[in-house]
């Protein structure tokens, strides 16, 4: 898979939505019984704190 190259305008939305979801998220992973579920939320979370740290940057 190639890159994805995104406009500086892009990336501030692309974070918004990131930052917005990141609670709700973490709410659904608190509220989940499933702890295999549990175990994809909590990789999705990890991978949402880096891309919004990438994006950051």
């Amino acid at each position: 898979m190639g890159k994805l190259n995104l406009t500086a305008q892009e990336e501030d939305e692309m974070l918004l939505i990131l930052e917005r979801y990141l609670p709700d998220l973490e709410s659904e992973i608190a509220n989940t019984d499933s702890k295999e579920f549990r175990k994809q939320l909590k990789n999705r979370e990890v991978f949402m704190k880096d891309l919004i740290a990438r994006l950051k940057r």
